[in-house]
């Protein structure tokens, strides 16, 4: 559904949309058919960003999944999530060095990285060496943020996933919503990627510059971790084979559905990230 605003005309999501892009499995379907994503996430304290992250790529469908993670995350990641591979770093507390990109058909890159030195030095390396498009979340977005020539090397059509602060960080202040708007816009035109401002009805806009609003969603996922499962709901996406555009509508509509969905039995005040991973197979059920 399209609708105006005092300067800037949108469509609002809706499940229609979702069912047209999300296509059931085939009988004969096999793991390879829905590709191999990896994530580049967690640091020493913050792993949790990582699991959450992980958890939800697998949820969405992705064959495979990689987690590259500092030393210091193993264990919690082999004992978390099991059905994901690890691919340790060289430094004990943080990511320090680019991986292989070759093999993956999605990229997730941010959850829980922080913005130490080397981690820096490893995603800028990241965004010179990638090939395809990628989501970019969280800490990816602070780095970015520091230095903002990397913009111009951010492969097209990637998503960025920045909160309202994050997205301030980026293009500077604004006074409201409509000049964040216009912000959103000249950002996807000029270096033709997807972005997905999150908050309450998140604002989402391609490379075209067109807008568009997701109608799902609640208070209760004003969370910690509630991002992080955002990210992985869009790489894990891709990887099964939509364009990123379409894994970014898809991706907030489930997200939020998973949140409406664990309202009715939690309530809001008590919602947290892992009840969205938990309910994400019954907002699947509803779309397809």
């Amino acid at each position: 559904m399209k609708k105006e605003s005092k300067n800037f005309t949108f469509h609002q999501t809706n499940i229609g949309d979702v069912k047209s892009i999300i296509i059931p499995r085939l009988t004969n379907a096999n793991k390879g058919d829905f590709g191999h994503a990896i994530l580049v996430a967690g640091s020493k304290g913050m792993m949790g960003a990582c699991v959450l992250s992980a958890k939800s790529i697998l949820r969405s469908g992705a064959g495979l999944v990689t987690v590259c993670i500092p030393k210091a995350g193993e264990l919690i990641m082999q004992t978390s999530v099991p059905e994901a591979m690890v691919l340790v770093d060289s430094n004990d507390n943080s990511i320090s060095t680019c991986p292989d990109l070759e093999k993956y058909s999605a990229i997730g890159v941010g959850p829980g990285i922080g913005t130490s030195l080397k981690t820096k030095k490893a995603i800028s390396d990241l965004i010179k060496k990638v090939k395809i498009p990628t989501v970019f979340d969280a800490d990816a977005l602070n780095i970015i943020a520091q230095d903002k020539e990397l913009l111009k090397d951010v492969p097209k059509d990637s998503v960025l996933t920045p909160h309202v602060k994050e997205f301030s960080r980026i293009v500077g202040k604004f006074d409201n919503i409509n000049d964040r708007t216009a912000l959103q816009v000249d950002l996807s035109t000029k270096y033709k990627i997807n972005i997905l401002v999150k908050g309450h009805e998140t604002c989402m806009t391609d490379s075209n510059g067109d807008i568009f609003i997701n109608t799902t969603g609640n208070p209760g996922m004003a969370t910690g971790g509630s991002g992080d499962v955002l990210t992985g709901i869009i790489t894990g996406l891709i990887s099964r084979g939509l364009r990123p555009f379409d894994a970014m509508i898809a991706g907030a509509y489930l997200h939020g559905l998973s949140g409406d969905i664990a309202r009715e039995s939690l309530g809001e005040e008590s919602m947290t990230a892992q009840d969205l991973v938990d309910h994400l197979g019954q907002s699947f059920l509803k779309v397809i």
